[in-house]
């Protein structure tokens, strides 16, 4: 993948307060309107001009664009290995990152980085717009000067936020608790499992207690994926037969069964009896509430006892994003036995035990 590299100090002549690298991925952020009223790719070198107000952060930004940008539904895991390798080629070099990325699959990728950098010490923080830059109403400027401030904010000499995070709208929250709930309106993410880990108003609010501590070591880079997973969401009426075809797909080695409430499904003795014949054959199978807050609690009910017994994992409080992506890593990394274990262990914050 090619990459555009510019470099802007907007603390000249004094000298920088911190050296913030921007990674550009695409999305709308990034878009401005030709002569002819159509959008297309922003020239970072002209974001002084868009953004004088970056001048006033006193900051050596290095700006890495891809060459092409990537509309967000078409982000696959071979972007978050390149979003990976930059921030490890560059990590000594920088105090802090900001990933400008499209709204849509932001939360899996921010969730994907969550799990990917081991021993993680600075701040990566994702950010976007719900309008481009370009028009006058943007959240896209709002969005970037906080992001940037929150990617070189120190306390006690170290970095207050060394997390993945996504700044939106004035909040904060957990990269691998995030969820995409709008596009019509500025305030797109949520994390209704963990609180915003700081809001922005006159002043930057940190809650300190709710961030990550800094890792320790040298920063780690897992990148390997697998991909064969697959989401199951139930509903009244399904089939057998479909569920089956889903169960039953060659080369699956994981399920996420997005379920009712607290971890609920139907009681049907044909569904009870795929899902057992699924694990018995290896799958691993992880349910994930389909409601954005609450978490799975297996056996809290009749309708969830059965999953107890034919061997489903309770994923907790965890998102379907995050839920996603760890499934991938885990799979690629450690294996299918080993990704069985590990899928209930907390890595990054993304859930509760």
């Amino acid at each position: 993948m090619n990459y555009k590299t510019l470099t802007i100090d907007t603390s000249l002549p004094a000298k920088p307060r911190a050296r913030v690298m921007i990674i550009y991925t695409g999305g709308t952020f990034g878009m401005v309107r030709d002569a002819e009223g159509v959008l297309q790719p922003f020239d970072f070198s002209l974001i002084l001009e868009h953004l004088p107000a970056l001048r006033n952060l006193f900051l050596q930004l290095t700006v890495i664009a891809f060459e092409e940008p990537i509309d967000s539904s078409d982000v696959e895991p071979p972007h978050w290995q390149s979003i990976g390798s930059i921030i490890e080629k560059h990590y000594d070099t920088q105090d802090g990152f900001v990933i400008l990325h499209g709204t849509d699959t932001m939360a899996y990728t921010a969730s994907a980085l969550s799990f990917m950098l081991r021993g993680l010490a600075k701040p990566v923080v994702f950010t976007g717009a719900q309008l481009p830059i370009s028009e006058s109403r943007s959240d896209a400027r709002e969005n970037l000067i906080t992001a940037l401030e929150i990617a070189s904010a120190f306390r006690d000499g170290k970095a207050r936020v060394p997390e993945v995070t996504v700044f939106f709208d004035f909040e904060l929250i957990r990269g691998c608790r995030s969820k995409k709930v709008e596009s019509m309106h500025f305030d797109a993410f949520q994390s209704e499992n963990y609180p915003p880990l700081a809001r922005a108003g006159v002043t930057i609010d940190y809650n300190d207690t709710l961030i990550q501590p800094p890792g320790s070591g040298p920063l780690k880079v897992l990148r390997k994926f697998d991909q064969r997973i697959a989401i199951l969401k139930l509903f009244p009426g399904m089939t057998e037969e479909m569920v089956a075809s889903v169960l039953r797909a060659p080369g699956l080695k994981a399920v996420i069964l997005e379920t009712f409430g607290s971890g609920n499904a139907p009681t049907a003795p044909w569904f009870l009896r795929l899902l057992k014949a699924a694990i018995d054959r290896g799958l691993i199978i992880l349910n994930i509430s389909q409601c954005p807050g609450g978490r799975v609690v297996q056996g809290k009910y009749e309708t969830s006892r059965g999953l107890v017994e034919a061997g489903v994992i309770g994923g907790a409080d965890m998102t379907v994003e995050a839920a996603a992506t760890k499934l991938m890593l885990l799979l690629g990394e450690f294996g299918v036995e080993e990704a069985r274990v590990l899928i209930s262990q907390p890595m990054a914050g993304e859930m509760t035990v």
